[in-house]
Formats: C-alpha cells, structure tokens, sequence
C-alpha cells in the first residue's frame, strides 16, 4: 500500500514480519505462535474489563438500593439533638452543591410482637422525606404520608414484616430505653404503634432493620425537644466525602458530619479490596500473554538471522535493528489489546442481555431473586478503566519487546552468514 510506502523501512520490515509467515512450515509455526499470543492479550483485557464492570454494576446496584433509605451526608449534634436545625439547614442550603435538606429523630427500639426484633427508628418529616432520599418510591403498600404526628402509624420493611407476620393495620409495639425509674429499677417504655405502609429497599439490612414513624411521634418516643439531625442531599453523591468536608468548615456549632461512604466503611472497604484482588489476578493473564509473545519474538529473531545480517550489511545500524523487532511486537500488542477492548466494551455493555440468553437456553436462573434481591447481571462500564486496561496491556506488550529486539540488533553478520 502507498501509505506503508511512506513509512520508515524499520516499519515496513517490521510489519511485513507481523503479517509474513506462509511460505514454510516454522514460518507458518512462528505466525500461529504470534496468533496465540495476540489473542492471548486480547482474552486477558477482555475479561479484566468484563470483571470489574460487572463488579461496578454490582456496587452500583447495591449504593443505589443502600441511598433509597439512607441520605447522602447527615449533621448531627454529638449531645443528641439539634435545637436550631433549621438555621443549620438554611446554612447548609448555601452550600451550592446542596440540593434539599430535611430534619430526623434516630434512635434504637426492639419490636415487639410474637417475636422481638432490634430495630433502628427512624422519625421523619413525611414532606420532606422525598427531597433526601428515595423511600418513597420503594414503598409497596401504605403511603409515606400516613405518617402523621400523634396518630403513631409506622412504615416498617417487607422482610420485617415477614418476620412479624404483620399486615396493614396490624399493631407493632416498640420498646426504647429511655423508661421510667421505679422502685423495681428502670423499665422501658412501650408505645403501640399502627402498621400504614409497607417498603422494599432491596437491601435485607434496611428491609429488617428500619422503620419510619412521623417525627413528632419520634421525639415523643425517645423524649426529645428536638431532632437528632438533618439529612441533606448533594447533586453528586460520588462527590459526598468532599462535599462533607466543606460543610464541616463552613457550619457552625460543634457538629459531627458523615457521609453514605462513612455509613457502610467496612462494606465499601471490602469491595475496593475486592476489585483490586481481582485486577491484580487477571493482570497475570495478561502477563502470560506478554510471556509468550517474548517467545514468540526470539523465535523469530532466531529465523531471521540471515534477513539481520543482510540488512546490516547494508548499512543498517543496531538501533534500526531494534527498531524492526519493537515495531513488530508492539503491533502485536497493539491489535491484541483493541481486539480485547472492543471484545470487552461489548460484552460488558450486553451482559444482562446475554446472561438473560443463557438464562433461557439451559433454563436456569444464575441469580437467586430470594438471596439477591435481583434477577440480572448488573454491569458498570467506565471508561478511565478500560483506558487503564488498555494502556497497561500495551505497556506490557512494548516491555516484552526490548529483550527480544536487542537480541536481534546484537546479531554478528558473518557469524550468521557462516552457513548460508
């Protein structure tokens, strides 16, 4: 072609050696060698951008269905209450990447019904709930709004209410700390409450171990003059952590502020751990690959020592040497990793469709709705990760050219013409 015409000739010769081969049988082996080894990149920046993506999907899916009950960042008084909340909020309100703020009572109780059960109460305002968080559009039965102050209804989770055996209707009784001295020592106080709504997180955390009474209700419950805190929602929930260390310079008071990522540390810790296990096993296929195309390259080198000492004979330096051996492997490289880019941007993009295919071809379902809380494949692709993937496929790639290459340009002319 006209435009390989215009190339180096250290270019040309190295991809005439990418794609020569035919003429006799270790030449064809050499090729076949070569094959393997791209397709072995390809396989290994395929899978790795296939694994972490559903891994993204599958955090993604679990931080969504975690944010559906709890907000993005909380303030709270380390005392236990938050008198002048509503300063506190319009002070948070002017931060601009505050969106809506909404005022909570929190506080631990045990349910009791035929079965006692530890839950967290969470009081709230029902009107403001939707501004910080997704609840409402999680609740199944009931409403959100049937929590009104001093009718002490209750919103409870669907697998709470399993547990419970409890219906629309039915009276739960919550029993708190915060009792009255007697003579027999403390007792808890008891407060009946109605079930009105009924939600599903999709997280058995939350679905067994949250409930929402109104937050007047609350306060009467847990003996309070005040709210515990303000939950406030941020226009990027990625951006939290930075946005609840502004906060903490910018408020005033002696308040304690978190964020959803401080909420579940231990989880979040896990899978970051997790994914970077992961990244570091699957690299290793990659460096297999990287591995045989060495091999590969020597083979080569050793096939083409007479084409070596022509060309230095000709004028040709070491370094062009080099440079043939380099161009061929990175080539090499270069086509195994977009083979694998384009193999695992695809996959990863149709996994849920493709999981669903197989799903009905052998007639088995990979993803057990009653442990899961879901029925497909979730599946995350970002972009900085594969660009990461691909460039360290490619890295390794020029890395197995070096010792190869320089193999080659140390090839002495007359030695390797002795028998020619």
């Amino acid at each position: 072609m006209k435009f390989l015409q215009k190339l180096p000739y250290e270019w040309q010769i190295g991809l005439r050696y990418t794609r020569a081969g035919r003429r006799s049988g270790r030449n064809s082996f050499i090729s076949f060698i070569s094959l393997i080894s791209m397709a072995g990149i390809g396989l290994g920046v395929a899978a790795l951008i296939i694994v972490l993506s559903v891994m993204n999907g599958f955090q993604k899916e679990v931080r969504d269905r975690m944010l559906s009950v709890v907000s993005h960042i909380e303030v709270f008084d380390a005392g236990g209450a938050l008198p002048d909340w509503q300063a506190t909020a319009a002070e948070a309100l002017q931060n601009r990447h505050v969106k809506a703020t909404a005022p909570y009572v929190e506080g631990q109780a045990l349910v009791l019904s035929d079965t006692m059960r530890g839950v967290m109460v969470r009081g709230i305002l029902p009107q403001q709930e939707p501004g910080v968080s997704d609840v409402v559009s999680k609740i199944k039965q009931g409403s959100l709004n049937s929590l009104k102050s001093g009718e002490f209804n209750v919103v409870i989770g669907k697998d709470l209410a399993q547990i419970l055996d409890a219906r629309l209707g039915d009276k739960i009784t919550l029993a708190v700390p915060q009792g009255q001295v007697t003579p027999a020592g403390v007792s808890p106080r008891l407060k009946s409450f109605t079930v009105t709504g009924i939600f599903e997180a999709g997280h058995y955390e939350y679905d067994v171990g949250v409930v929402f009474i109104d937050l007047g209700d609350a306060e009467k419950l847990f003996r309070l003059n005040a709210p515990t805190g303000i939950r406030l929602r941020v226009d990027d929930l990625l951006q939290a952590p930075q946005i609840a260390a502004e906060l903490a310079s910018s408020l005033h008071g002696h308040l304690l502020i978190r964020d959803w990522s401080q909420q579940n540390r231990n989880y979040f810790a896990a899978v970051k751990t997790e994914k970077r296990m992961m990244f570091i096993i699957l690299t290793l296929i990659i460096a297999v690959a990287a591995f045989n195309l060495v091999s590969t390259l020597v083979m080569t080198v050793r096939d083409k020592q007479a084409d070596i000492a022509i060309l230095r004979t000709l004028g040709a330096s070491p370094r062009s040497i080099m440079q043939i051996f380099m161009v061929q492997g990175s080539m090499v490289g270069t086509l195994g990793t977009l083979l694998g880019v384009g193999l695992g941007v695809l996959v990863a993009i149709n996994i849920p469709h493709i999981v669903g295919f197989f799903e009905h071809l052998f007639g088995v379902q990979f993803l057990d709705k009653g442990v899961y809380f879901i029925t497909t494949v979730p599946s995350d692709l970002h972009w900085d990760d594969v660009s990461y993937i691909g460039g360290m496929a490619l890295l390794f790639a020029l890395l197995s050219t070096i010792y190869p290459s320089w193999r080659a340009s140390s090839v002495k002319p007359a030695e390797a013409l002795r028998y020619e």
